[in-house]
């Protein structure tokens, strides 16, 4: 049966003032879930509580936050399988990374409910007899979250986390394409004993819901996750009122493979990297660069690889891949294919639409022979599409790795640690990776990138207190 999903707003579940439902890409008959569509009037509500509970949460002890952040990262644990299995029928992921990510979820949680205990200061003396110094870190206020339908469970939990941790109110707007997640994470939070408005929840439109986060001036903060366009849009609505924001865009990450590259190893690093979770990942690695005296030999290898990579229903043993999110992401996949042709790119392998048991939105990864100058070469496409890039030598490697307006993150694979190291430090990232695929990041450390791909303080870790916190120095006379 298909779930019924409602709002949160100020510790009450709420309608909307229309429904939606969510569908499973791997079962196009099957009705995931039913959810309330708020408007613009209710996430003013929804705001406003927000604004109301904010001073006295924000006056909280940090063993009240800890306590309740460990509460929701306990639950969300104990019922990862559970939670997995929904995030795979909503979003599509096969059931072992929708349970890793729902496991990832909750150990953000608890995560952050250690640093609610771990706020940090400074007592510092003046330059002037008689006078001390503390510098101390407070709460921003209001901090309204737009969380992507790529990874419904955990980032929502690595925006919302920290922002409770540090004393923030939350008002969460959750992609439309998976609001059972939302719902199920919001449940999780309300049982957590935070008193009405500190967080909610509310399902709907950008245009509305979201519109109407980013112009209010109770919104003291916007963290989102999304596209580059979306995100220069807000950039520009919240600079107007000198709000705070965090923005997570794009990606079109290089994983450059040198001449001495265990080529088994850059092929396993490839192909997790560019086609796991079905390429919907903004650490993807799309674009892949390898050196001319292998060039061929792992071409060679990645295309067979490729072409074993099992795809299927989310909730099916043996599944590599899963179906793409819907048909608007499937649609576009196929417009970049033909792209690619009429551009002069090398078709490899892949990229045809698949028949299974149940109707779902099944595509077999494609790989392409690119060159720097083709869309498929520069554009994110987010999906199951990459391409491989000539370089000759470590140099013209480099060069093309940092040529692209994106900067989160790169890869390389290399048995040089003298290389690595070159890499690490002349890559324009935000991220790197060495013997690794790029997708796969760990939730106590910083998220984030250069360039096109990010704005403002990273996120995870405790660099996240740079965003959901705000610095005051405070001068006494002895």
């Amino acid at each position: 049966m298909a779930q019924s999903c409602k709002n949160y707003i100020n510790g009450r579940w709420e309608t909307g003032v229309t429904t939606g439902i969510s569908s499973n890409p791997s079962d196009l008959d099957e009705v995931v879930a039913e959810y309330a569509r708020a408007d613009g009037n209710q996430a003013e509500v929804a705001i406003r509580a927000a604004a109301d509970a904010a001073p006295a949460w924000g006056l909280s002890t940090p063993q009240r936050r800890a306590d309740a952040l460990d509460q929701i990262g306990s639950e969300i644990l104990a019922r990862k399988d559970e939670l997995g299995q929904l995030l795979a029928r909503e979003e599509g992921k096969t059931l072992p990374e929708a349970i890793g990510e729902a496991a990832r979820a909750g150990n953000i949680f608890k995560f952050f409910a250690g640093e609610a205990l771990r706020a940090a200061g400074e007592h510092l003396p003046s330059v002037r007899p008689g006078v001390e110094v503390d510098i101390t870190r407070e709460p921003v206020g209001v901090v309204g979250i737009i969380a992507p339908w790529n990874f419904p469970l955990a980032i929502p939990a690595w925006k919302i986390a920290p922002a409770l941790a540090y004393g923030n109110s939350v008002v969460f707007k959750p992609a439309e394409l998976v609001p059972a997640c939302a719902a199920a994470l919001a449940e999780i939070i309300s049982r957590a004993g935070l008193p009405a408005g500190v967080f909610n929840l509310v399902m709907g439109s950008g245009r509305q819901v979201g519109q109407a986060m980013v112009d209010s001036p109770l919104v003291d903060a916007i963290s989102f996750t999304g596209s580059v366009g979306t995100g220069e849009q807000i950039l520009k609505a919240t600079a107007a009122r000198r709000a705070k924001v965090q923005l997570e865009m794009g990606g079109k990450n290089p994983l450059v493979v040198l001449a001495d590259a265990d080529l088994d190893q850059a092929v396993e690093c490839a192909v997790q990297g560019s086609f796991f979770s079905t390429g919907q990942r903004c650490t993807a690695s799309s674009r892949i660069i390898v050196d001319a005296t292998v060039h061929d030999r792992f071409v060679t290898k990645l295309r067979q690889r490729t072409l074993a990579l099992k795809v299927g229903h989310a909730m099916e043993r043996g599944i590599d891949i899963g179906p793409v999110v819907d048909r608007a992401q499937l649609d576009t996949n196929l417009s970049y294919l033909e792209i690619a042709r009429s551009e002069g790119a090398e078709h490899v392998a892949g990229g045809e639409l698949l028949e299974r048991a149940t109707r779902g939105h099944f595509m077999a990864p494609a790989l392409f022979l690119a060159q720097p100058q083709h869309r498929i070469a520069r554009e994110e496409v987010f999906g199951p599409v990459a391409c491989v890039l000539k370089a000759d030598g470590f140099d013209h490697a480099v060069a093309l790795a940092n040529d692209t307006p994106f900067g989160l993150c790169a890869g390389v694979v290399t048995q040089s640690l003298k290389l690595s190291t070159q890499f690490k430090r002349q890559a324009k990232v935000g991220m790197v990776m060495v013997n690794l695929p790029t997708a796969g990041v760990d939730y106590h450390v910083p998220f984030g990138g250069r360039k096109g791909s990010s704005h403002g303080p990273r996120e995870q870790g405790r660099y996240a207190a740079e965003f959901y916190t705000t610095v005051k120095t405070a001068y006494t006379l002895a």
